[in-house]
């Protein structure tokens, strides 16, 4: 099966980096050291921290893998700068009918953090704005009907 392309903005791309380099240098480490002293402490097979700290081990290599297989895959798009349209990377400020503006970030799935307004280019909304100009309305297809969205803002 041939690996999916996942597209990344530098910034996206060199935060990833940082915490793989973070993960493999230093968790690894104090990981390690946790399971030895639980070694240390006596029987393994009662020991609720050795238990523990191999669950984290388990949870931390697979962490390491899907950051190694993002990384691997990765297509760095760059937005070059303001655009008259929503594109990757382009910050983009909607209104939903009814509501107050918002400020979202188009970005890969990868990167993706809807608190801090960070949307994939592969989510309802992301697809919906992509293409379109400032004081275009876009419509967004949810399970309770559709949502429009105007954009107020691209930069």
């Amino acid at each position: 099966m041939a690996d999916k392309s996942i597209f990344l903005t530098p910034e996206g791309k060199r935060k990833l980096e940082a915490e793989l380099e973070y993960l493999c240098s230093v968790r690894r480490r104090e990981v390690a050291e946790r399971i030895h002293a639980a070694k240390e402490g006596g029987d393994i097979m009662e020991s609720a921290g050795y238990e523990a700290a191999k669950n984290e081990q388990a949870f931390l290599e697979g962490r390491i893998l899907s950051l190694e297989a993002i990384l691997k895959n990765a297509v760095v798009i760059d937005d070059e700068g303001p655009s008259d349209e929503v594109r990757f990377g382009s910050y983009v400020t909607v209104r939903e009918r009814g509501g107050e503006e918002e400020t979202l970030r188009i970005v890969g799935s990868a990167e993706v953090d809807p608190i801090n307004g960070l949307i994939s280019n592969e989510s309802p909304l992301g697809m919906a704005l992509l293409g379109h100009r400032v004081g275009e309305e876009v419509a967004v297809q949810t399970p309770s009907g559709p949502r429009y969205f105007e954009i107020v803002r691209i930069r």
